[in-house]
């Protein structure tokens, strides 16, 4: 099982099934997201993903049909969900286990 967490510790997560390639996103929104050259992720179906401490997510649309899933107290983004999709995907910066 492959476990992850935000930086406060406010938000928790296990993947319980398999995590999907890891893909390194270079797209503009989230260069500005996560204030770097890319984003490391990977999609990991939605019956897979299990978050605890969900009171404390806030969420952003950064384009149309696409929500970025965020701690509200420390600002780590844990996932984005595109509409329509089976899958969530999984911002790899907050593994706490190894993939």
């Amino acid at each position: 099982m492959i476990e992850g967490s935000c930086l406060c510790g406010a938000v928790t997560y296990e993947v319980t099934g398999t995590v999907g390639d890891i893909v390194h996103c270079h797209c503009s929104t989230c260069r500005k997201a996560h204030a770097s050259a890319f984003s490391s992720v990977a999609r990991v179906a939605d019956e897979d993903f299990v978050l605890s401490g969900r009171e404390h997510m806030k969420s952003f649309e950064s384009s149309p049909g696409k929500q970025r899933h965020f701690c509200g107290t420390c600002g780590s983004q844990i996932y984005a969900k595109k509409q329509g999709t089976g899958h969530v995907i999984l911002r790899l910066g907050t593994l706490d286990t190894d993939p």
